[in-house]
């Protein structure tokens, strides 16, 4: 037994460690399909909840405001941190760096109750000053921005420190301008983490709760928010229905996301490999 449990304890650690953290989701799922609002015995199959479901108002208006606003925060998010990546990777010495560094970087380590109270002050002395924004889905697109935009940063940043500068110097030598070089030859190279880091900024702005709920209007609540109200009001198991849902979306999106970028390695690999015999065979050694 003692031969066997050192064996494998590294895969009994990694069995336990996977069923905390998933257990409670299966749990949440089966008990989606439950006939009954029991959380503690399954009484039977149903799919009462998730008709429920698409005739709850608040949750189906809820979903839609998040899917705008993940949608359009993910994007700016995506923008600007490429941007901010790309000046802090290839221009390494300019007036003010550090300080536009660390305020780049600043929301990945800011709890989200500052980060929050601090721009809902902002929002209210703007909307006092110069009556706009109005309290809404915008504030909490800017809101979602802000934090998104770190950590898109930072995905975009690790890519572009590993793309090799002697292409990108080539083409200008060859005559290409800075503009055409980016789009024509970095751009390509940092897609994928373009891509990775719309999807993470997308996640977090859809899963968020405490931006929004600072920068939310009255009659403005993204789907997190109705969940969270609904469940302090104590057990709903349509919640475990819009939540089975978003689990389902967020696995497919990430299947789909995981063979995409498969397919393309592989291609790279093989032309790649199709460049190098071709210069093989022009020099005569194969």
């Amino acid at each position: 037994m003692k031969n066997f449990l050192e064996k494998h304890f590294s895969k009994l650690w990694l069995a336990l460690v996977y069923l905390f953290l998933y257990l409670p989701l299966i749990f949440m799922i089966v008990f989606s399909f439950n006939s009954t609002r029991q959380d503690a015995e399954f009484t039977g199959f149903s799919l009462r909840w998730y008709e429920a479901l698409t005739r709850d108002t608040k949750i189906v208006e809820g979903f839609w405001l998040s899917l705008k606003v993940a949608t359009v925060s993910g994007l700016l998010s995506a923008l600007l941190g490429t941007f901010s990546a790309f000046v802090l990777v290839r221009y390494r010495r300019f007036g003010g760096r550090t300080i536009f560094s660390g305020m780049v970087n600043a929301p990945l380590v800011m709890p989200e109750v500052v980060i929050g109270l601090s721009l809902l002050l902002l929002m209210v002395g703007a909307q006092n000053f110069l009556g706009w924004p109005q309290r809404g889905m915008l504030t909490i697109i800017f809101g979602h921005t802000l934090l998104g935009m770190a950590y898109a940063m930072v995905v975009v940043q690790s890519r572009l420190l590993e793309v090799n500068r002697s292409i990108e110097e080539a083409a200008m030598d060859l005559g290409a301008r800075p503009h055409q070089v980016f789009f024509l030859i970095t751009l390509p190279n940092i897609f994928q983490a373009i891509l990775a880091a719309f999807l993470l900024s997308f996640t977090l702005s859809f899963d968020d709760v405490v931006i929004a709920e600072f920068l939310s209007g009255p009659g403005v609540n993204t789907l997190p928010q109705v969940i969270f109200g609904y469940a302090r009001r104590g057990i709903n198991p349509t919640i475990y229905a819009a939540a089975t849902l978003l689990i389902a979306t967020v696995t497919m999106v990430i299947v789909g996301y995981s063979v995409w970028v498969a397919r393309q390695t592989r291609q790279r690999e093989r032309e790649i490999a199709a460049a190098t015999r071709a210069e093989l065979t022009a020099l005569g050694v194969i």
